[in-house]
């Protein structure tokens, strides 16, 4: 009976039902118009969406299955792991560091809209490490591995990177005068669209989304972000907001010329749990073992992915700036 109870637990809490079904068993009915109430309404949407899409896979017959076994076995050993190792890294970091705000924004919407500035500005800065430092590489490659886009692709992440990027991001908007209330506000926006934006063709054929895709992050600029292809390399950090990318001029748009190859740069196997979750700290640990001097040993830590101490390397900068020199001289 505990053995149900707990596959109960888990199923209830995979679909982010578990506080709505407390909610309405309670008939508290009021709750509903207060944040705790609308992040119960809100979190089911996701998980739902990704059964609705797997099911739409099956009747397409493009079920993906590899891709989402993988992320359900990530999901899994994550939820495993995160029962022993519990990180309160936001709420640490908003004790120690609000006393050194630059100054303190008020509760309104026009700060609301220069909060969530700060925090795309503070998850370009997250995110663009995670392709840039291979150490953080490691971190974020889980999410990348995928060969397919889907909704699942939101459960792959490795366990150690949530903590670095809520560090980055809270730090930003904390010192930067972001109150916790309006900061929680907009990890739940945030949280939730970013996932959406994983949404598979299955679901979204064109993740354009019409006039907005000129506005705002679509579905279709984070298949591209996800896309192994020379141009489309270590483009579109961000997550709604396309300002930072703009500005940093890292955005891209998807060519419609250029069909999207998902996955990572490395050989691996993407159906094998443990090269897809350890393999770029595999491929690391034997990068800095064989390197020759201290010196070439820190640089594979700290330089891109692709770096190599003869000298005879192409990182994402490389092949992407070669592909568009080549396509203008084509013209």
């Amino acid at each position: 009976m505990e053995f149900l109870n707990n596959l109960f637990s888990e199923i209830t809490g995979f679909l982010g039902i578990d506080r709505l079904m407390e909610i309405l068993s309670a008939g508290d009915y009021a709750a509903f118009k207060t944040y705790d109430g609308i992040t119960s309404l809100i979190f089911p949407i996701i998980p739902l969406l990704v059964l609705l899409e797997l099911g739409l896979s099956l009747i397409y017959k493009k079920p993906q299955t590899k891709v989402y076994k993988v992320n359900f076995l990530i999901y899994v050993f994550n939820r495993i792991v995160g029962r022993f190792i519990a990180i309160a890294m936001v709420v640490l970091l908003i004790g120690l560091l609000e006393p050194y705000a630059l100054f303190h924004a008020e509760l309104t919407w026009y700060w609301f809209i220069y909060g969530y500035i700060v925090w795309e500005f503070a998850h370009f800065l997250y995110h663009y490490w995670g392709h840039k430092v291979r150490l953080f590489w490691c971190l974020h490659a889980t999410h990348h591995a995928p060969e397919d886009m889907n909704l699942s692709v939101t459960y792959a992440h490795f366990f150690l990177e949530a903590p670095y990027a809520d560090t980055i991001r809270t730090a930003v908007c904390i010192l930067m005068g972001v109150p916790p209330e309006m900061l929680f506000a907009i990890m739940l926006i945030d949280g939730t669209y970013g996932a959406f934006i994983h949404v598979g063709e299955n679901l979204m054929k064109d993740g354009r989304m019409g006039f907005l895709n000129k506005i705002i992050l679509t579905p279709s600029h984070h298949r591209v972000h996800h896309a192994k292809n020379p141009l489309y390399m270590d483009t579109n950090f961000c997550n709604l907001l396309l300002i930072w990318d703009k500005i940093f001029g890292t955005f891209q748009d998807e060519d419609d010329k250029i069909e999207i190859e998902y996955g990572i740069t490395r050989k691996m196997d993407s159906g094998n749990f443990m090269d897809v979750y350890f393999g770029e700290f595999v491929a690391l640990y034997k990068d800095v073992v064989n390197a020759p001097g201290l010196k070439n040993k820190l640089m594979y830590i700290y330089k891109p992915p692709g770096w190599h101490h003869s000298g005879e390397y192409q990182t994402a900068r490389q092949l992407r700036k070669e592909f568009i020199e080549n396509n203008e001289l084509k013209k």
